[in-house]
């Protein structure tokens, strides 16, 4: 693809910076810019080599940006929109990197709309419970799906170059509408999370045991809690069927441990086996 001439991210963490490396390292951009809350966290980035250049000013970022990606978490990605909104150039394609859609696309579509700059909502899922650019790795997005959004205020060729971007960095990119973007994740991602989290509040008084098992099976726990919370509250119709149809299985498996049925118990743990083998690694 053709590269942006500027490339504006705000947020240079984990995914901001990693976007930014990718990018550098695949000649999309002729400049990458990044924004930070803090100066110490532009040094970081700019050691890194992450970013061409630095900046605690979001206007001046966007500002003649052919690209913006909206790094931030959930709320502050609408908050940040809506602010930097009057600086984008006309023609601009805009995409973020928020975990959950619905509300993100929504405010978006209507910040975007009689601005002239183009939104394609995206979310890379890739990452780790790590955050901050120390942690950003130019391979990051490579293998990984990306979900992009579609709704009636979607321009097609928006949505292509976004698409084009994405894939550009390494991702294998798939289009859905917010909704069903968030009903998926809040099963893949959002109910897995949350499973950790009770895990060790479960397991709390003996995590001194705690083997390598236990270990890997909560290992995300230890993510972010602001980001998080911004998660669940911005996407609580589908967590909460989530976690409805977690406890149904769960009381079920209770049910035949209780029952001591080995026969069904060995048959689910077989079927689950399967399906898990069959995952992608």
């Amino acid at each position: 693809m053709k590269p942006f001439d500027k490339v504006a991210i705000i947020g240079v963490g984990l995914i901001g910076g990693s976007i930014g490396l990718a990018a550098k390292r695949k000649g999309l951009a002729r400049e990458v810019i990044g924004v930070c809350r803090h100066k110490e966290s532009l040094q970081k980035a700019r050691k890194k080599g992450a970013l061409d250049k630095g900046t605690l000013d979001y206007k001046e970022a966007v500002r003649d940006a052919d690209l913006v990606i909206l790094a931030a978490p959930v709320r502050q990605i609408i908050k940040l929109a809506g602010e930097i909104a009057p600086y984008i150039k006309e023609g601009a394609l805009v995409t973020d990197a928020g975990s959950t859609k619905s509300d993100i696309v929504s405010n978006l579509d209507k910040i975007s709309r009689g601005k002239g700059f183009y939104f394609v909502g995206a979310h890379p899922l890739a990452g780790s419970e790590q955050r901050g650019v120390a942690k950003a790795r130019a391979d990051l997005f490579e293998g990984a799906r990306c979900i992009l959004t579609k709704t009636k205020a979607t321009n097609p060729s928006a949505l292509r170059r976004a698409s084009a971007f994405w894939q550009e960095i390494g991702s294998r990119t798939t289009v859905l509408s917010p909704q069903e973007h968030d009903k998926v994740v809040a099963l893949i991602s959002h109910l897995p999370h949350l499973a950790a989290v009770e895990l060790v509040k479960t397991a709390r008084s003996v995590l001194n045991f705690s083997s390598s098992g236990f270990l890997d099976t909560t290992r995300i726990a230890s993510s972010d809690a602001e980001i998080w919370t911004d998660i669940f509250f911005t996407n609580k119709k589908f967590v909460t069927q989530a976690i409805d149809n977690y406890i149904k299985q769960l009381k079920l498996t209770k049910d035949l441990i209780r029952k001591e049925d080995k026969s069904r118990l060995s048959t689910e743990f077989k079927k689950v086996k399967s399906l898990r083998d069959g995952l992608r690694k």
